[in-house]
């Protein structure tokens, strides 16, 4: 197989882009806690970004960084004017959604639709890299409906791979086209990591990344035994608090994991300047959520915000009121990531 030379960094871990949740400022929430990880925008069809709000859709904080802007569509020349567009802005990479199963997705004849379809995909893919220097990368299932034996997967690999695609990153799912809704395609297809474990023995030279049901970074090492590359979603949303020490597990870092509290304080400017742009503190706050997920008072810190931050008289101090329940040892504890990494 004839493979253009790679232009993607190898990322161990990222975050999943997640429709409604990956938006900027869950981005910067989450950078609070790993500067390192490569997070994703919400998937944003090329038909909004070529005719609708760029600057909503597209815009970001340098310290979000590194991002990857994730598309959906199948048309190969406005793939590449919005992969230009992405370079333009400074985004690191572009990913295409070849996984998503919801029907607004299937019937614009793109998302997990596209598995059926490789050499559309290819072309997406050729078009992408040839307009841009940034790293072109697929996210995708391993199968959809009946097209779901390994040998299927592994074509579509082989097809998009000579297009030149620099990283797939396989939800380790099939996808249902009818019969099951977009959240039970996201649980009741049993998971297949085998699949995936030979997709990348078969084809070493790709870069190959493992999605799906994985929620401790216990989890994470033991993958990449097997892969080059971990995404988690939901969890990095519920309870994204996990990656506090993902900077030290998996990149290296010397930095002290942030505590609980240091992630709160370090939010209350950004929350202030955006408020002052007339954004309601909530649309931020719904991010954080989870960040006491599963410690004492975790209950009312949710309460409170849920309550509050939507009023109009809410300002960035609510974060402060609703910490007043937390134990202090909850607020300014550290991982212990000498444990951690020995689990």
């Amino acid at each position: 197989m004839n493979l253009l030379q790679s232009r993607s960094q190898n990322y161990p871990l990222s975050i999943a882009p997640m429709l409604d949740w990956t938006d900027r400022h869950y981005r910067f929430f989450m950078r609070q806690l790993s500067k390192r990880s490569l997070l994703y925008t919400e998937m944003i069809t090329t038909n909004a970004i070529l005719h609708g709000d760029r600057d909503y859709l597209l815009a970001f904080a340098p310290e979000e960084k590194p991002l990857a802007l994730q598309l959906g569509g199948d048309d190969p020349k406005q793939l590449a004017d919005c992969a230009r567009i992405a370079e333009d802005l400074g985004f690191d990479e572009v990913n295409l959604n070849v996984g998503c199963p919801s029907d607004r997705v299937q019937n614009g004849h793109f998302g997990v639709c596209l598995m059926a379809k490789p050499e559309v995909v290819a072309a997406g893919v050729a078009a992408m890299r040839k307009a841009v220097k940034l790293p072109v990368t697929v996210k995708q299932r391993i199968g959809i409906d009946n097209l779901d034996r390994y040998e299927d997967m592994a074509n579509f690999v082989q097809v998009v791979a000579q297009a030149g695609a620099d990283r797939f990153i396989v939800h380790a799912r099939k996808a249902w086209l009818s019969g099951l809704s977009p959240k039970e395609n996201r649980n009741i297809p049993p998971l297949r990591y085998e699949d995936v474990y030979r997709l990348k023995e078969e084809f070493p030279q790709l870069q190959i990344e493992i999605n799906g049901g994985i929620k401790t970074f216990a989890q994470a090492r033991a993958q990449l035994k097997q892969v080059d590359g971990v995404m988690i979603g939901r969890a990095a949303y519920e309870n994204p608090y996990l990656f506090a020490t993902a900077d030290q597990e998996f990149f290296n870092a010397k930095k002290k994991a942030p505590t609980r509290r240091e992630v709160v304080l370090a939010m209350l400017p950004y929350i202030d300047n955006w408020q002052n742009k007339g954004l309601y503190p909530n649309k931020i706050t719904r991010h954080m959520l989870g960040l006491f997920a599963r410690q004492p008072g975790a209950k009312s810190w949710k309460r409170y915000l849920s309550e509050n931050a939507h009023k109009p008289s809410a300002k960035a101090d609510s974060l402060l009121k609703a910490i007043s329940a937390i134990p202090a040892e909850v607020l300014d504890s550290r991982p212990d990531l000498g444990a951690l990494i020995a689990v």
